[in-house]
């Protein structure tokens, strides 16, 4: 019995988004807000993968194109087209653009393996792959992800 209770301490929750015919895990504590893709503002002279921005609720948060940060083709809106909202810090929110949100799954530290050290972009981005029966699941770091984007603007 004790063994089963510290298994369940290290198991973590992953919200699994779609990005073309990729699967990748967001860590859900990271997570504040799914919504539905609506008009983006532009704003002039960003980065390439900075969309511009979107008001919920009375709050302006940036998005970006997770497909175009990734080297991906550019997105192609559809109805399950999704864009979460990311909180890293209380006070600082970032929206993602992914192409559909699938589920949560629960991973367990033996389900997940730590990216060998590539060096190419993508693996910079990524904090382990998980194992599922459905397949493999790319785990985003999601810190790495956001704040790169802040030091390029």
């Amino acid at each position: 019995m004790d063994e089963k209770r510290s298994e369940e301490i290290e198991q973590k929750q992953y919200i699994v988004v779609k990005l073309g015919s990729e699967q990748y895990g967001i860590d859900i504590q990271y997570v504040d807000n799914i919504v539905r893709m609506q008009r983006v503002t532009r704003v002039p002279k960003a980065q390439p993968y900075f969309k511009g921005v979107i008001n919920i609720r009375g709050e302006v948060i940036p998005v970006m194109s997770l497909r175009i940060k990734f080297g991906l083709e550019p997105d192609e809106f559809k109805n399950a087209t999704r864009i979460l909202i990311i909180k890293i810090e209380p006070q600082a929110a970032i929206g993602m653009i992914v192409d559909e949100v699938k589920e949560v799954i629960t991973l367990g530290e033996e389900s997940i393996d730590k990216v060998s050290g590539g060096n190419d972009e993508k693996s910079l981005y990524l904090s382990g792959v998980g194992k599922q029966p459905n397949g493999l699941v790319s785990l985003l770091n999601i810190p790495a992800v956001v704040m790169e984007r802040e030091s390029a603007m």
